[in-house]
């Protein structure tokens, strides 16, 4: 039953997304449109959240104990990052971002940091550069 009902809450979550995508507006020339990207993903989001409503698992497990806390703390951290993208900038705030998730599935706090450095600079530079969409590079308290 509980494969069901968060079946029911993806599909209206899909397909409100999926609607409301096509009012975005961008201010540069993406020739696709600014609606493709969250319309490409409200579609399979849909259809898996179909899959969850026809076939249900028989007995979920639940997670519980520890790993429950890890997975709200990186639910709460995502949630975290997209608050805090425009207010840090988007380099700042994806280190921070990717620097805890790394701790949160038990990497070293070394390693942790390097793959937040290159991927934050990595996805800048991927994003910003070359794809041509506008990130904030600096905290608004900076710029």
């Amino acid at each position: 039953m509980t494969d069901r009902i968060v079946g029911l809450f993806l599909l209206a979550i899909s397909i409100w997304y999926g609607v409301t995508a096509g009012d975005y507006e961008a201010s540069f020339g993406d020739p696709l449109g600014p609606a493709a990207f969250p319309i490409m993903l409200s579609v399979p989001a849909a259809i898996l959240s179909l899959t969850m409503i026809i076939r249900p698992d028989e007995e979920p497990a639940w997670v519980t104990g520890k790993p429950l806390l890890l997975q709200v703390g990186a639910v709460s951290l995502l949630l975290a990052y997209a608050g805090f993208l425009e207010v840090l900038g988007f380099p700042l705030a994806t280190f921070i971002a990717v620097a805890l998730l790394g701790r949160i599935l038990r990497s070293s706090w070394p390693k942790s940091i390097a793959s937040a450095a290159i991927m934050s600079a990595f996805l800048f530079l991927a994003f910003d550069k070359l794809l041509g969409l506008p990130l904030p590079l600096l905290p608004e308290f900076v710029s």
